[in-house]
């Protein structure tokens, strides 16, 4: 059971010499979110000096991403499916590129060698008896990235949870690097009166027994705070973070009417706090797996009551669902909304539901608008859109001509806008 032992040992390095194994044009994926392995991220940019064009892939940062700062061109180059707050000046002043991508579709790309990996930094659990780690909060593309990979380095790290589902063998490892760290923690958003409203909104639509998908931030936790009088919820999500936890506690999310994988909370990566770590480690209900199966539309969709919740950043009025862009700069990027707007499309009494502020820039600005901002990217297509959500209510668009989208849209928007958006609705031929 535990022969594994002689190869662990003859794998085990520490961080510096396990990182020698980069070149300079290498392709280098790394963990995702919480999941990124601080200790291999360091001995990385440390070699920064001896290193020429790099090409660092990944989704969500989560660490200080210092292969994206200022100086490290000619050493690395940020190549991101997602923007954050750490990556974004990169791309914003070209030092970095953002590939666009479904995120069920990122597999793909690594397993048919479009972008082909040279070596996958990530982090896994020790060993169980018979020398499987877990991926710990972060399977989603970095399994794929590992099967794919000519180079595996693994930071060890018993502070990681273990999580059932998707697991690797050591065998499949090049290096083993030891070091207990704590995971990296998404503190918990500050929820106002105005995401409690919209969050109310948005439960109102949630029926008992749903099967829900919940995005990140401010919006999708006050959704859950307005779930405890709810039935027999369960998670089939990209993700899930800790108010989660609580309704699981509070018997709410039990996962019984699922029609896949009944009992289980199903996701592709998780981001919290310890809270969140401690309820999913070992825990028999929680499993993680790949998100080309987590995020496909066909096994999304053959999920009764299947709710999908995500955000935006604009929607003009003809539906169409602006989540990423400010003007022509890239904000944050796809993610999984598409996947979830077209699986809970397919879902028998599904609903995806696209929640948002009425207003931007402290109510300057209205999200809801004739046009989305010039150079702006369309993420989820008119044809997709199903709800769009304010804290003035609910616009059901499926099934609506273009001019009663419009007037749906308008009548959710903020009142001080709703005169001037209707005067240029009434100017235009069509909408």
């Amino acid at each position: 059971m535990e022969n594994w032992r002689s190869t662990y040992k003859e794998k085990l390095v520490s961080a510096q010499e396990a990182l020698r194994s980069v070149k300079s044009g290498d392709r280098v994926v790394l963990g995702h979110a919480c999941g990124e392995p601080p200790t291999l991220v360091e001995a990385l940019v440390a070699r920064a000096p001896e290193l020429l064009g790099v090409e660092v892939v990944h989704m969500v940062a989560m660490g200080p991403a210092k292969y994206a700062q200022p100086g490290m061109e000619k050493s690395f180059r940020f190549n991101g499916f997602f923007v954050g707050a750490s990556t974004r000046k990169s791309i914003e002043e070209q030092r970095g590129d953002f590939t666009p991508c479904f995120f069920s579709e990122i597999p793909r790309l690594f397993r048919d060698k479009i972008l082909p990996v040279d070596v996958v930094l990530m982090q896994v659990t020790p060993p169980d008896a018979e020398g499987y780690c877990s991926f710990g909060v972060s399977v989603d593309y970095t399994q794929p990235a590992a099967q794919s990979a000519r180079i595996v380095i693994a930071q060890m790290n018993s502070l990681l949870p273990r999580t059932g589902g998707a697991k690797i063998h050591l065998d499949a490892l090049t290096y083993i690097v030891e070091k207990d760290e704590a995971v990296i923690e998404l503190a918990p958003p500050k929820i106002g009166e105005l995401e409690r409203k919209i969050g109310e909104n948005v439960a109102a639509l949630i029926p008992d027994g749903a099967t829900l998908q919940l995005g990140i931030g401010a919006i999708p936790d006050a959704v859950l705070l307005f779930l405890k009088d709810k039935k027999d919820l369960g998670i089939h999500s990209e993700m899930f973070s800790d108010g989660v936890v609580h309704l699981a506690e509070a018997g709410v999310v039990n996962n019984r009417k699922k029609n896949i994988h009944p009992g289980k909370f199903i996701a592709t990566f998780l981001m919290g706090t310890r809270k969140l770590y401690d309820f999913v480690h070992n825990n028999p209900d929680v499993e993680l797996h790949p998100v080309d199966y987590t995020n496909d539309p066909y096994i999304i969709g053959q999920h009764d009551n299947l709710i999908s919740i995500n955000s935006a950043l604009q929607v003009d009025l003809m539906g169409q669902v602006n989540a990423e862009m400010i003007g022509s700069t890239q904000f944050s990027g796809i993610g999984g909304q598409v996947d979830f707007v077209r699986g809970a499309s397919r879902s028998a009494g599904g609903k995806s539901i696209i929640a948002m502020p009425s207003t931007a820039a402290r109510g300057t600005i209205s999200r809801i608008c004739r046009e989305l901002d010039r150079g702006a990217a369309v993420t989820t297509s008119r044809t997709d859109v199903h709800y769009i959500v304010t804290e003035y209510g609910a616009a059901a668009l499926r099934g609506k001509t273009l001019e009663q989208r419009a007037e749906a849209l308008i009548s959710i928007s903020h009142p001080e806008f709703r005169a001037a958006l209707r005067n240029e609705l009434s100017q235009c031929v069509g909408v």
